[in-house]
Formats: C-alpha cells, sequence, structure tokens
C-alpha cells in the first residue's frame, strides 16, 4: 500500500545507520586498540569452514575449537581442542602463528593443518612452507626449528619432533575428513576406531587386544560408524554387539 512506503523506507534508512555505526564503532576499536578477537568452535560430529578477521580460512574438524587474537604485528590462533585446517591469506609484515601445547606453526601464506593429540601436534603441509617452533624443552633449552615444506608430515611430542615427507597427494590423505572421510592404509583397528570416535558419539569399542591388532584398510565415511562395522563382520574375525550408545567389537 502506498500509505505504507515511508514507514518502510524510515526503517530502512534506520537499519542502514544502525549498521554504519556499528561497523565504525568496531572499526575505531581497531584504530584504537590494533586488536581483534574472535572464538570458534565446532560439536561432534560437525566441519565448518570459517573465515577469519584477517580473510584466512579455517576449516574445524569435529570437537575443535580456536581462539583468533589479530594484532598489527602478528595474527595468533590458539588451538585448544582437535584439528583445523588452515587456507592463510598472505600477508608478509604479519605472519600467522597457530600455537598448540605450547608449540608454534607459523607461516605467511599458505595451506597447512594442525591437530592436537593427547601426547602431540600433529602438522600437514599441502602447499607453501610453515616454521615448527617447539617449545622450551625439561632441560631449560630451546630444541631446533622444522622448516616444513609441502608434502610434510610432522608430529612434535616430548621426544621431539618427526618429519616425514611425501608426495603432495599423500599428504592431502591425512585431510579428507573435510570432505566426509576417513583413509587407512594397514592401519590398526585400535587407530581406526579412535579415529571414527573422533567424529561420532556413538563410540566404537575395542573387547580385547586381538580385534585391536587387527589392520585395515579403505577409503570410509566418518558419519557411518555402523556401515565400518557391519563390513568388520562380513570380512574379519569380528563379532558385533550393538549398543545405542556404543558399538563393541569382539574377536570371533
Amino acid at each position: 500500500p502506498a500509505h505504507a512506503r515511508p514507514g518502510r523506507w524510515r526503517h530502512g534508512v534506520a537499519a542502514a545507520f544502525a549498521m554504519l555505526a556499528l561497523g565504525s564503532a568496531a572499526w575505531g576499536g581497531w584504530q584504537l586498540t590494533g586488536r581483534q578477537q574472535a572464538h570458534y568452535a565446532s560439536a561432534v560430529g560437525q566441519v565448518q569452514t570459517l573465515t577469519l578477521p584477517d580473510g584466512s580460512l579455517a576449516t574445524l574438524s569435529s570437537d575443535s575449537q580456536l581462539d583468533v587474537r589479530i594484532t598489527r604485528q602478528e595474527r595468533h590462533v590458539a588451538l585448544t581442542r582437535g584439528e583445523a585446517f588452515f587456507d592463510v591469506a598472505h600477508d608478509r609484515r604479519r605472519p600467522f602463528v597457530v600455537e598448540a601445547q605450547g608449540r608454534r606453526v607459523a607461516a605467511v601464506g599458505t595451506r597447512f593443518s594442525v591437530r592436537r593429540n593427547p601426547e602431540d601436534v600433529r602438522v600437514v603441509v599441502t602447499e607453501g612452507k610453515v616454521r615448527l617452533e617447539t617449545r622450551i624443552g625439561d632441560d631449560g633449552r630451546a630444541q631446533p626449528v622444522s622448516l616444513l615444506p609441502a608434502g610434510s608430515v610432522a608430529t612434535a611430542g616430548r621426544n621431539g619432533v618427526l618429519v616425514r615427507s611425501v608426495p603432495v597427494a599423500d599428504a592431502e590423505r591425512y585431510l579428507e575428513w573435510r570432505e566426509g572421510f576417513l583413509t587407512f592404509d594397514d592401519t590398526s583397528l585400535a587407530e581406526a576406531a579412535a579415529e571414527f570416535n573422533r567424529f561420532n558419539a556413538r563410540k566404537l569399542e575395542l573387547a580385547d587386544a586381538t580385534v585391536a591388532d587387527l589392520r585395515v584398510g579403505g577409503n570410509f565415511r566418518w558419519s557411518n560408524a555402523e556401515g565400518f562395522a557391519r563390513l568388520l563382520e562380513q570380512g574379519f574375525p569380528v563379532r558385533v554387539e550393538r549398543h545405542p550408545e556404543r558399538i563393541v567389537l569382539h574377536a570371533r
């Protein structure tokens, strides 16, 4: 109706001014403090890609958490839980640093993942180079810095850093969780079950060491633990006991 248009126009202008004021306030805060902060988290079974305040992309794996702080000197990300893949916006003036368990992974513009495990940190580089800076050792001395080119798979634990160089296509296989898959190659069933459990509330449980030591291979959807258990029943000496909250695997 014609008589409603002026009211709508006034509301639209008011909303536009409110958004402009909010943007001006945020920009003013950045100008005054030189700092932006954000917090991101994913639930169990959720994978999500986010745009960070500097324009970089971060893909959070299941049950993961990031705390981001961006200043004029550095882009700092604390991985407090889980795993994330980063596609870093190029900015030579401000390195992009991911910290996990006291270790720092520094990059300028590259693509890599960082995974926080109970006992170590794993870094997979698929493009560019990153610098893995290890924390001060128990003896009070700094450990060596590792420069990781594309195709590097590095594991940093209590006993130091182990770096493997593989074709980039093989490094990408560690990151297929982004497309909903898990890839195993002569992997123990204990490790495979642990990977499925990262993504599912209904857990795979191993009843004995015999079943835990079985070796498996293949490409599986991480959302289909039931289907994985069914394949084990058909092709391995495994008996499956099903419960609403867990799937128990027994040796047969």
